[in-house]
């Protein structure tokens, strides 16, 4: 539905419904969220490719596949490989509908900060993926903004979805899926990226990925590195990982690209976190990808004055997928997390 805006040249709508629009082309549009304080909307970018074998006001033939980035503003990798994805499309040649939404948490990527800047309470912060699927009448803007997405975009036309995410400013992350590996299509999909790590994950509350499976839908979560900055190696895979899944749901033709198998992808279950005990400086005794076993020595901590204050260790048998990259560290911080398989 189009609200009549025009926003620098590009049309606004207020939901959409792929079956409406001309197949055979990519179409951009803003999606109008919800209100800032001043009474403006927040415009989300949309692009969405149209497969031939489609007709307007009729079912589609094809699947209709979801990339979605920016849920936190400083996830900008997300944002790349999505991009990446859709420029690889030729709508003319495809079966079926890619949309890709590109930097859901408006306000907190305007500040390329983790959380949805409220107005209220002084400017507190609100993790935009712990709403999901969101309410038009919630108590915040970011759940109102949430079910719009989840009601109007979302909800009316996908089938499956691709989340795309890096850790928080502050820490690095390998390539790794987050997968809830009890349900088969969520299986196949991950099993089609050469990522590092997946971690077999029953999922959280609030999270989009969670929310899309709840409700049937398949959908998995892709960590491409650090947040604020571009890693082009892992978007690369992460993009290469993406085609496969467009592949294998038949939207676009072509061989396989590398997958988890190829890549020899480290499965777990489980993640140990190891966080700091005291303030100090942190000096890290491992790097992403390195194996440890429990006992292993995988920080060190000093105080101002240079005395060693704390001594970190695994207690676990794994593979390391987050390490700290803020040297200064407060108590209860997250130092390094660990990747294994539990038999609990």
């Amino acid at each position: 539905i189009y609200t009549g805006d025009v926003v620098q040249g590009v049309p606004v709508i207020s939901h959409l419904g792929v079956a409406d629009l001309p197949a055979g082309q990519t179409h951009r549009f803003f999606f109008q969220g919800v209100q800032m304080g001043t009474g403006q909307h927040w415009y989300v970018p949309v692009l969405v490719s149209r497969g031939v074998d489609t007709s307007p006001g009729k079912p589609s033939s094809g699947p209709c596949i979801a990339l979605v980035a920016g849920v936190h503003g400083d996830e900008v990798s997300g944002i790349d490989a999505v991009q990446r994805v859709m420029a690889q499309l030729d709508p003319a040649a495809m079966t079926g509908t890619v949309i890709a939404v590109l930097g859901v948490s408006r306000p907190a990527l305007e500040y390329t900060r983790s959380l949805w800047p409220s107005a209220q309470q002084g400017g507190v912060g609100i993790d935009m993926n712990r709403v999901w699927p969101g309410n038009e009448t919630a108590d915040n803007a970011a759940a109102r903004h949430a079910g719009l997405l989840w009601h109007r975009l979302f909800v009316p036309n996908v089938e499956a979805v691709l989340d795309y995410h890096t850790i928080t400013t502050g820490s690095a992350f390998t390539l790794f899926l987050f997968a809830d590996l009890r349900q088969p299509a969520v299986r196949q999909m991950a099993e089609l990226f050469p990522v590092e790590h997946i971690k077999d994950d029953p999922g959280l509350g609030g999270t989009l990925e969670t929310a899309f499976v709840a409700a049937g839908i398949p959908a998995l979560t892709i960590e491409i590195g650090e947040g604020r900055r571009f890693e082009p190696e892992k978007i690369a895979l992460a993009v290469e990982g993406s085609l496969n899944v467009l592949k294998h749901y038949g939207l676009i033709d072509g061989p396989m690209g590398r997958t988890a198998a190829d890549v020899g992808t480290v499965f777990g279950n489980a993640l140990e976190t190891v966080r700091a005990t005291a303030g100090g400086f942190l000096e890290l005794r491992v790097a992403l990808r390195d194996r440890v076993t429990p006992g292993q020595p995988v920080a060190l901590q000093r105080n101002a004055f240079g005395d060693l204050v704390a001594e970190y260790r695994a207690t676990v048998a794994g593979e390391v997928a987050v390490i700290a990259r803020d040297a200064l560290c407060e108590p209860g911080q997250r130092i390094v997390q660990i990747l294994y398989q539990s038999q609990v």
